[in-house]
């Protein structure tokens, strides 16, 4: 199963950006999905991610309130809505996907399948 991140780019500051994250086949057991950035000389850092057995959410202090994950289950796209976008946002954002229950995969661990990344830059 392969993760298809799409919708990065390049916005000004305050802009809004939609990603996609599409699996290549039906996932089996994919209990947590989720986005992670990636900025240079920076921490891999979770955004957010989303369970659906719970039905639960997550989301990192300084995405909240200007960024949503969405989505109906694993086997249809995850997309994260992010705006108000901040220059502090500028990072290459991976989907994941995981049988582990969100509270693993918010500390990092868990992650059976990771998408190719898309750039996300906001010029100041």
């Amino acid at each position: 199963v392969q993760l298809q991140a799409s919708g990065g780019g390049l916005v000004q500051a305050g802009g809004s950006l939609r990603l996609s994250c599409t699996a290549s086949a039906r996932t089996y057991r994919i209990s947590t999905m989720g986005w992670f950035r990636q900025a240079p000389g920076k921490e891999r850092e979770v955004v957010a991610a989303r369970s659906w057995r719970p039905s639960l959410t997550h989301y990192s202090d300084s995405v909240k309130g200007r960024f949503t994950i969405s989505g109906d289950n694993a086997n249809n796209p995850v997309y994260l809505e992010m705006n108000s976008l901040k220059p502090d946002d500028t990072a290459v954002y991976y989907c994941v996907a995981s049988r582990s229950p969100l509270s693993v995969v918010v500390k990092g661990g868990g992650m059976n399948y990771w998408g190719s990344g898309t750039q996300v830059t906001v010029s100041s």
